[in-house]
């Protein structure tokens, strides 16, 4: 009984950790095909090939 609490109290504590440790100004962001994300202005800018 003691060990399935312990269990399940890991299992919704571990994957709050790991997020809380993977947003530390990360932005995870989906741009339009063409675009990328530009960390300056925040936002999707069309992508400039040479």
């Amino acid at each position: 009984m003691i060990r399935s609490m312990v269990c399940a109290a890991l299992l919704t504590v571990l994957p709050v950790m790991g997020y809380a440790m993977c947003n530390d100004g990360h932005q995870a962001m989906s741009c339009a095909q063409g675009t990328v994300w530009d960390a300056a202005t925040q936002s999707c800018v069309e992508r400039v090939t040479g």
